[in-house]
């Protein structure tokens, strides 16, 4: 099934068909993925970073924040208790922190890689030069959200960014053979659902294999603090909405959908999505990975597995690369 764009504007603006859609992406997610849950062990290895985005408590300007950088030898001890744990993929988050050269990454990536695992990258913008680096010593796939296709939105919410340079950056991925992740914030201040409509056919037109979305939740150390927190409901309408126009890709259900509604991980694998990502980082640090507040982290596997069979659904035990 596909939509046109004014299709879904009508959809994000009639929450009376609500039930159809999130059973529709749950019909369409069995289909084309299965019942299979794919866990994916998250280390934030870094929370400093040189940009400004306006609704990020890691933005540089935020002198409050408690920085910390987990050095090289260590991220690759976390990957190997990780895959120890029964992880067959790990995720590497941080933010942009120029500590973590091409050559720093690439040892980084190799001793991963020696474990036997897959390795999704989510450090931000790089030249296409990093990227090829990276790919060649093994990382399987990078994820970087566009966050809104808004021009004027982007560069409200970016400052000393560039639309552009975002974009190039996925089609870089993309020439170099990396799965794609990306993916929006719903809920942003000035937002409108004609932009979020073409968030969804942004994903489809790049043919994206992995997207991660949800609501925006206000931090009180960036100039949005006053700004209402996004929508769970229009965020569970956007992720479906990419489900079922992209049928085959992977959807994470997110942190932040947890954040704003204590069964939102729930609901959102029950709408849609089929990967949940554990924090494997220690307390101490995910504590400090504050892009907003509150964050509800999962990190212990036991309690995700219980969460997953509680719902008839089960845990993957391949590397969960996208099934076309």
């Amino acid at each position: 099934m596909n939509f046109a764009r004014q299709e879904i504007i009508d959809i994000l603006k009639d929450d009376s068909q609500n039930n159809w859609l999130f059973e529709l992406a749950d019909k369409v997610r069995r289909e084309n993925v299965g019942d299979k849950v794919h866990l994916r062990g998250l280390i934030e290895f870094s929370n400093i970073c040189k940009c400004r985005c306006c609704y990020c408590g890691l933005r540089s300007p935020n002198k409050l924040i408690d920085r910390y950088r987990i050095e090289p030898d260590d991220i690759i001890l976390y990957a190997k208790k990780a895959v120890e744990m029964g992880y067959k993929t790990i995720v590497l988050q941080s933010g942009e922190d120029e500590f973590y050269s091409r050559d720093v990454m690439c040892e980084i990536i190799k001793g991963i890689k020696e474990l036997g695992c897959a390795l999704t990258l989510s450090i931000g913008e790089r030249s296409f030069e990093d990227y090829k680096a990276f790919k060649d010593c093994g990382a399987d796939r990078y994820l970087i959200r566009i966050e809104t296709t808004d021009r004027q939105l982007y560069k409200k919410m970016h400052p000393n960014m560039d639309f552009d340079n975002r974009v190039r950056c996925l089609k870089d991925l993309k020439k170099l053979g990396y799965e794609v992740g990306t993916g929006c914030l719903v809920g942003l201040p000035e937002q409108t659902l004609e932009s979020l409509a073409d968030d969804v056919l942004f994903f489809k037109e790049i043919d994206a294999d992995m997207i991660g979305l949800g609501p925006f939740i206000a931090h009180p150390q960036t100039p949005l603090k006053d700004s209402a927190n996004g929508n769970f409901i229009l965020a569970l309408k956007v992720m479906a909405l990419t489900r079922i126009l992209l049928k085959n890709i992977n959807i994470p259900a997110t942190t932040a959908m947890e954040t704003l509604n204590p069964q939102g991980r729930v609901i959102a694998l029950q709408s849609g999505a089929n990967v949940v990502m554990p924090n494997v980082t220690l307390s101490d640090f995910s504590s400090k990975y504050e892009i907003y507040p509150d964050k509800c982290s999962l990190s212990d596997r036991g309690e995700v597995e219980k969460i997953i069979k509680s719902i008839g659904r089960s845990v993957s035990d391949d590397y969960g690369f996208r099934s076309r």
